[in-house]
């Protein structure tokens, strides 16, 4: 059963930065299509970014607007989300998750494993 910790949350200004990791166990993002979601109170849950086993990426493009970049360390089993710019909208507890390979990285349902999440808030 695949674990996974996310960390790198925090309160930021307003066009601050902040790097988003997820650990999971070795080699576990060598073989799962590995994604970010996050959720705001009140709101749906939304997918932001994922990574396939091999290198490419998906994002939502409407939410990141070119500010995030999702990436992936093979040999520390580890997954990142740079997030430039914020916006007090990115305010949300961002996750974590892992989908089998081939499954549509876009949608939560496609995701089997999810961490507990981290906090970020973005004041204005």
């Amino acid at each position: 059963h695949v674990q996974l910790v996310e960390s790198g949350g925090g309160l930021v200004q307003a066009g601050d930065s902040l790097r988003l990791s997820c650990a999971a166990p070795p080699r576990a993002v060598m073989w799962y299509t590995m994604g970010w979601f996050r959720q705001a109170p009140g709101k749906e849950r939304e997918f932001v970014a994922a990574i396939s086993r091999s290198g490419p990426t998906v994002y939502n493009v409407d939410l990141v607007k070119g500010r995030f970049t999702i990436s992936k360390d093979n040999a520390k089993s580890t997954v990142s989300l740079q997030m430039n710019s914020l916006e007090p909208e990115d305010t949300a507890v961002y996750f974590c998750a892992a989908a089998q390979p081939g499954s549509p990285s876009g949608v939560a349902e496609s995701y089997t494993t999810w961490g507990r999440g981290t906090q970020v808030t973005v004041s204005s």
